[in-house]
């Protein structure tokens, strides 16, 4: 089995929640070789989760779409920037690069292959679907919704001879962002109150729950049980859609908080309701009650994760049905219908009351 010897980097150009459902492996790296230096290579937004990690030694930062279409690696100016990203991590002279993605297309592939082949590590660690034979150690690809992604990067540093320490997801909650929560949340950091999430990533709109459907629901939480709902996202979450939709008045936080503060928002509620987006793996890291709607994505690959090891309190999936042969988001070894599926009939059939329902089963009143 290969080990680590001085300078480990784990490649993860991730989205919010790839970067999340990341950091059970390296927790457990950094417990099975607490001397060899780990570096992170992951996007801006990926950064604001691992930064502040204590597992990390460093974070670097890159595009990650670069290189990722035929178009992107004909302009010089991609070149230019892999070139230079190149130079700067052979600086460091890694003996191990893990990288944490899987090969979905051929293009991806080559991108890693060049990366893996300009590094020149000692040993290259990665997942094969048939087309990672240019690892120096592969670890089988079995689709997705075979393993959960967290399981997945566990088996990449399970390859290095470092088993689960914990299989818990990991946030940093500093103490500035957990002053920046107490500034915004007020008064309502002494009540309970509830976080509602409309938006589904800037991926695929398929996998986002109607945004009037998510007001309905707040202002339910509100007229019946007197519970306040605070609404979080970005400009592109469905946020001005829900607040024109809302019949009551909601504490809307969209735009106002990064990563780390969001997290010490979540970490603070009663409980969160979003669809199948990366702040759902962040109130899965908080350890916050949540339910999380799913449409075309399987659950299984990316639901909320929380084993119990990882805290009794819920993290549970409410999931349309799918009247064609399951969900259609990320199938097998391939990206699947982007768009899902042309009635988006796993999501509509999801109503307001059926949310309800399941948020009052769950307790989370």
């Amino acid at each position: 089995m290969i080990r680590p010897r001085e300078r480990l980097l784990v490649i993860k150009l991730a989205d919010l929640g790839d970067a999340i459902t990341a950091t059970p492996a390296l927790h457990a790296l950094h417990a099975a070789y607490p001397s060899v230096r780990l570096d992170v290579l992951t996007s801006a937004v990926g950064a604001s989760v691992m930064a502040d990690l204590p597992e990390v030694d460093r974070v670097l930062v890159a595009d990650r779409h670069l290189l990722d279409s035929p178009r992107s690696a004909l302009r010089p100016s991609a070149w230019r920037r892999t070139l230079a990203l190149i130079g700067d991590l052979r600086r460091h002279r890694y003996d191990t690069v893990i990288f944490m993605h899987h090969l979905t297309t051929a293009m991806g592939a080559l991108k890693w292959r060049i990366l893996a082949s300009a590094l020149r590590p000692a040993h290259t660690v990665g997942l094969d679907n048939g087309r990672g034979r240019f690892f120096g150690t592969r670890v089988p690809d079995l689709g997705f919704a075979a393993l959960h992604e967290v399981e997945y990067a566990l088996r990449l540093a399970e390859a290095v001879g470092a088993p689960p320490a914990s299989p818990c997801l990991r946030v940093s909650l500093t103490p500035k962002a957990e002053e920046g929560a107490r500034s915004l949340l007020g008064t309502l950091q002494r009540q309970r109150f509830a976080v509602v999430h409309p938006g589904s990533g800037s991926y695929s709109l398929a996998r986002r729950w109607a945004p009037e459907r998510f007001a309905a629901v707040a202002d339910e939480l509100v007229r019946r049980y007197a519970l306040p709902v605070v609404v979080v996202g970005s400009a592109h979450d469905g946020v001005d859609e829900f607040v024109s939709a809302a019949h009551e008045r909601h504490h809307n936080l969209a735009g106002r908080t990064d990563v780390p503060t969001l997290a010490a928002v979540l970490r603070s509620a009663a409980f969160f309701l979003g669809g199948d987006s990366g702040v759902v793996h962040l109130a899965a890291a908080a350890g916050t009650p949540l339910l999380s709607l799913f449409g075309p994505t399987d659950p299984r690959a990316w639901g909320p994760w929380r084993p119990p090891a990882c805290g009794s309190a819920p993290a549970a999936v409410l999931q349309g049905h799918c009247p064609y042969d399951g969900p259609c988001l990320y199938r097998g070894h391939t990206l699947g219908q982007r768009d899902g599926c042309p009635g988006h009939d796993c999501l509509r059939d999801l109503t307001v009351p059926m949310v309800l329902e399941r948020i009052r089963a769950l307790a989370l009143l």
